[in-house]
């Protein structure tokens, strides 16, 4: 009696939340596109995030200086053209005219400076700041031509123009100091028509768009549904037109309905368990060690991520620049044990593991590593937290022991591996050789003479393990089937609704 009162509960909320999202669909323009969204960005500032669900929404809202295309090669944005010098050391931007703002100011060169002086500006801390580091000055000729001098060769800084952090913002508001975390004010395809945290996002159609007959929807609803069955319902019921991260398990019943369709692509996803390096115990390597022979890969991307591909370090399977290591740690509880043991960790030593409870898969992920670490001998004990905590006092905090992510791919292996061997990424691990040749290859031009120093540097983190790592998941997208050109933004896996329409 008790399960039946309880799933007639949950029936009850289904419809009733799903009522609501009707009702914004058809108070909205003929084509008006309802999307499901895990959590709510924890800001909509650009510049002040690190925050996946932050750079997914404002992917429509703001345009950069150049952007990927479908392939995943960098092409002109807000920059028609640009020139490298010789030395790589000058980059001249050659910006389009005619672009506006959402606020009806016209994009100049100054916007452009004032952009990139923002983020550079300590007063921002901004979490992306160093990847613009190499820039010595910022000159502006004319009204449509920036400068770039740099101290030093800087290979990655066309990804980190091309990347959501390298959005720009109008000079005008920058130095009024507008609130863009809550109001955000770009020249992007949509602009911000509301946000009620936790319920949703309503982005509607810049008449102004720069690149001609786009966008072709007239508003996107971004309703915040954490529950997954809230999501799968509403595909089935046409009240949610798009949900793209869609459980291996809901795939039938999804299937099953004429007008829903799925399809599945492997991700540019590094799925990982993330080790806090600064606790004592798991600054022995023995202890991470024991944690990487501990879990079945295979089987934790099979279940708790619907399939994909182990990985032995920290870079996506698919990518240019990966390497495999996959031997290094088999999957092998006996040594698991041993290793505890040697290193004198037993039950009286519990270890909180962290999960973003608005992301099912990690938390499901994080439930078997519970389990199979358990196996091997260790007390985990799992902590809930919301997207915004989880940010704040994991991500930023190191406020974990261990914890369960995704990081999104980059356009350029710098920005996965920027940083790692110092104290300042969360796992707080640290390895000098590691951070000399991460800093190096930034500094080197050459595809092989660069995959040369990071082979190197790949290979000491999955010696040295400050992570778990998993392996580079399957995605699958569901929607309905009136949905056309659904597009994500190639290793960013960001939302681009330019070309989306309904048919």
């Amino acid at each position: 009696m008790k399960k039946r009162i309880i799933i007639t509960f949950l029936v009850a909320m289904i419809v009733i939340f799903l009522a609501g999202i009707g009702g914004n669909a058809n108070s909205v323009e003929a084509k008006g596109l309802n999307f499901a969204l895990s959590g709510n960005p924890d800001s909509l500032d650009p510049q002040k995030t690190s925050g996946t669900l932050t750079f997914q929404t404002l992917k429509s809202i703001y345009d950069t200086l150049a952007e990927p295309d479908q392939s995943g090669k960098i092409v002109p944005a807000l920059a028609k053209k640009w020139e490298v010098s010789e030395d790589t050391l000058t980059w001249k931007f050659h910006l389009r005219k005619g672009v506006v703002f959402h606020n009806g100011d016209a994009l100049t060169a100054q916007d452009v400076k004032a952009t990139l002086q923002r983020i550079m500006d300590k007063a921002t801390a901004s979490p992306k700041a160093k990847e613009f580091g190499a820039i010595s000055s910022i000159e502006t000729p004319d009204d449509y031509t920036v400068v770039l001098t740099l101290k030093q060769p800087a290979a990655p800084l066309l990804a980190s123009l091309a990347s959501g952090w390298g959005a720009i913002l109008p000079k005008s508001l920058i130095d009024s100091g507008h609130d863009f975390a809550t109001s955000p004010v770009g020249t992007g395809p949509f602009k911000l028509k509301e946000w009620i945290r936790d319920s949703r996002i309503v982005l509607e159609k810049n008449n102004s768009y720069w690149m001609a007959g786009l966008p072709k929807l007239d508003t996107v609803i971004l309703n915040i549904i954490p529950e997954r069955a809230v999501q799968v319902q509403g595909l089935i019921s046409g009240q949610i037109d798009v949900s793209y991260i869609v459980d291996k398990d809901d795939v039938p019943l999804l299937k099953a309905s004429p007008d829903v369709q799925v399809k599945e692509s492997l991700t540019s996803l590094i799925m990982v368990m993330a080790i806090n390096c600064s606790n004592p115990v798991l600054k022995d390597l023995r202890v991470r060690q024991a944690i990487n022979h501990a879990i079945d890969k295979q089987k934790v991307l099979n279940i708790a991520y619907g399939g994909g591909k182990p990985i032995g370090t920290f870079m996506d399977y698919g990518n240019a620049y990966y390497k495999d290591f996959t031997a290094l740690y088999p999957f092998d509880p006996d040594k698991a044990r041993k290793l505890l043991a040697d290193a004198g960790v037993g039950k009286e030593t519990v270890f909180k593991l962290v999960l973003p409870q608005n992301y099912e898969q990690h938390v499901k992920a994080g439930e078997m590593y519970q389990d199979m670490l358990e196996k091997v001998g260790m007390n985990v004990q799992i902590k809930l937290v919301d997207w915004s905590t989880w940010i704040s006092d994991v991500y930023r905090g190191a406020k974990y022991d261990l914890t369960v992510i995704g990081h999104t791919g980059k356009l350029d292996p710098h920005g996965t591996l920027g940083r790692y061997g110092t104290a300042k990424r969360y796992v707080k691990w640290v390895n000098p050789r590691a951070a000399e040749l991460i800093s190096n290859a930034k500094k080197t031009s050459g595809f092989e003479n660069r995959k040369k120093l990071y082979d190197e540097a790949l290979e000491i983190m999955a010696t040295e393990v400050p992570f778990m790592y998993l392996g580079s998941s399957l995605r699958r997208v569901a929607f309905r089937k009136n949905v056309v050109e659904f597009r994500m933004t190639p290793k960013l896996d960001t939302f681009d609704f330019r070309w989306t329409d309904l048919k």
